[in-house]
């Protein structure tokens, strides 16, 4: 199943779809599976992150390995989350016969990566992925939750979510995946990725996202607390957060007390707001919550 146009030990065109074949594979959009096709790409993918031979990769959504295969030629590990068992059981047979050598730094795990609780092996050091489009934002939180070894990464994601992802306070498109992400890391566009390098070629664009772990702040309120304002301050987006914090916060006068303690306008949006903003909010709600849950 080698092919000279596919690149040193890479899965091109004919490989791909010969692997499809093998397996019966019919690609469904409720897992958004649209599989990469060219080696250039996952080389760029694998160059863009900054993976070395010292690093374990976490991948999610290897599919029939095309990404994985690349990894390989430079990541000291990788270990792939796969949901579909047809796809986990024949990705170990595809790096021994593509990357024979490197077998042995390779393991797949069948999971939900939305449900994992444990990665096996060493710490993993770095994410890339191609992310199934469809979950990406909760699944690149909760391996960022999950995972705080990791350093560093790089995702494939639809073009709109990229912008999201990467957004700066005031920016249009900033919301709830904006700020969530700016907990754990430094978030940026790495670049932008055309739909002819897929198989099939998917309806929308698709963009690159970098990231690199940052301290999250510190608070005396616990991550659920500071995203529960988070989520609250954009659900309605035309309310002002005094409006929009007044149900979590018991009242619009409660609201507007801990937003003025926080040193935050109650007339401003989320949108204007940087995470620590929230964090400080998320102090004074807790402060005026004399009930309030122990802080984890």
């Amino acid at each position: 199943m080698s092919d000279s146009s596919a690149g040193p030990r890479l899965l091109g065109p004919a490989e791909v779809r010969q692997l499809a074949a093998e397996l019966g594979l019919r690609p469904t959009k409720q897992r958004g599976q649209n599989f990469v096709i060219d080696p250039n790409t996952v080389r760029r993918i694998v160059r863009e992150a900054g993976v070395g031979p010292d690093d374990v990769v976490v991948e999610i959504g290897p599919g029939l390995g095309s990404l994985t295969l690349a990894l390989l030629e430079t990541a000291g590990r990788v270990i792939a989350i796969e949901i579909d068992e047809l796809l986990a059981e024949r990705l170990p047979a595809t790096v021994a016969e593509f990357a024979p050598e490197r077998a042995d730094r390779f393991e797949v795990v069948l999971a939900d990566a939305l449900r994992i609780t444990s990665v096996p092996g060493p710490p993993p050091t770095a994410l890339v992925a191609n992310l199934p489009y469809n979950v990406s934002v909760p699944v690149l939180l909760h391996m960022l939750a999950l995972l705080p070894s990791l350093e560093r990464g790089l995702v494939m994601v639809q073009a709109e979510v990229a912008d999201r992802l990467a957004a700066a306070p005031g920016s249009r498109v900033y919301g709830v995946p904006s700020v969530k992400a700016a907990w754990f890391a430094d978030v940026r566009r790495a670049g932008a990725v055309g739909r002819k390098v897929f198989w099939p070629a998917p309806n929308v664009d698709s963009g690159l996202v970098a990231w690199t772990r940052r301290e999250p702040p510190q608070t005396t309120a616990g991550r659920a607390q500071v995203f529960a304002v988070v989520d609250a301050a954009f659900a309605q987006r035309r309310k002002v957060l005094r409006g929009a914090l007044s149900g979590l916060a018991g009242s619009p006068a409660a609201a507007e007390a801990a937003l003025e303690a926080a040193g935050v306008d109650p007339t401003a949006r989320g949108e204007s707001l940087v995470i620590e903003d929230f964090v400080r909010i998320a102090e004074n709600l807790v402060r005026d919550d004399t009930a309030a849950e122990p802080r984890s």
